[in-house]
């Protein structure tokens, strides 16, 4: 700003245009920088510095919409490699034909969920189907769960009874020993159906460890959106999108677009999407947050 307002002062003097185009450059990176700390400001919820959870669950459609969420799987693991954020798979299920069922990932980094809660909700495809001999255009849905990793100390109340847990043998990479033994946890929360299921270590005690601190971070984020659900009815206030529907439209066919359906922000630059450029997205979503 200073150094700004003196190349201005001495243009003035000095009747010197050719300070103009450094003007110029000073004020867009002030402008930058202004943007930048908006954002960070909005950053300033109780959980939103914390790593997250991330889960991706394929909806109706078969092999469809298991292709769709190992597509997702792949945009996000991509985004993650370029912010620099740490990654841990929980769980993966291979698809019966292609694609994935499920996966979850843990997520490490400065403010991961205050960020990546801009990807919760349902992303629909539109598509040529390649799994189609008749080359029909089809529309798949997957949805995507991000729940803030919840420290030991916060008390989130979960009774034994509600729980079933079943044991299996993994079926991802680990060697004999992995593949050979029922390692792999899946625990169910009756009450409210949610399942989490871990794989990646050769002891059960510990897999049943990961999915248990899983479970406590996805109970805890419900419970925070009913808050907010109850909140809104005895405000009358309808909210434009509501949790779990459907955020952001991918057409690959008969054009091509990403769009947000929250902020409005899109592009025709499907590529870069799917290999993470996921940031404008985020960006787009902060400012449509303020903004309410």
């Amino acid at each position: 700003m200073e150094d700004a307002l003196t190349l201005i002062e001495l243009s003035e003097e000095e009747e010197a245009e050719s300070e103009l185009p450094g003007i110029a450059q000073d004020l867009d990176e002030i402008t930058r920088l202004v943007d930048d700390y908006e954002l960070e400001c909005t950053l300033s919820g109780e959980h939103d510095p914390k790593n997250c959870y991330v889960t991706i669950h394929p909806g109706a459609g078969g092999t469809e919409s298991c292709d769709w969420a190992e597509m997702l799987l792949r945009m996000y693991t991509r985004f993650f490699e370029r912010e620099g954020y740490g990654t841990e798979v929980i769980d993966i299920q291979e698809g019966d034909e292609a694609g994935i069922r499920n996966a979850t990932l843990w997520v490490k980094g400065d403010y991961a969920f205050g960020r990546l809660k801009a990807e919760h909700g349902i992303h629909r495809l539109v598509r040529i189907s390649p799994f189609d001999s008749q080359s029909r255009r089809h529309t798949s849905f997957t949805s995507v769960s991000v729940a803030p990793e919840i420290d030991d100390e916060l008390e989130v109340e979960i009774d034994e009874k509600d729980l079933r847990i079943d044991t299996y043998r993994s079926s991802g990479a680990g060697g004999q020993h992995v593949n050979t033994t029922d390692s792999a946890v899946r625990i169910t929360h009756l009450p409210t159906g949610l399942v989490v299921c871990c794989q990646n270590e050769r002891s059960q005690h510990k897999n049943r460890a990961t999915a248990m601190k899983v479970l406590k971070s996805r109970l805890y984020e419900l419970q925070q959106k009913e808050q907010e659900e109850k909140l809104a009815a005895a405000t009358d206030v309808k909210k434009d999108i509501a949790w779990g529907h459907q955020i952001r439209s991918y057409v690959f066919h008969p054009y091509q677009m990403v769009k947000d359906l929250r902020s409005g922000y899109e592009t025709s630059n499907i590529q870069a999407v799917m290999d993470g450029d996921l940031e404008p997205f985020i960006k787009a979503y902060l400012r449509w947050k303020i903004a309410r």
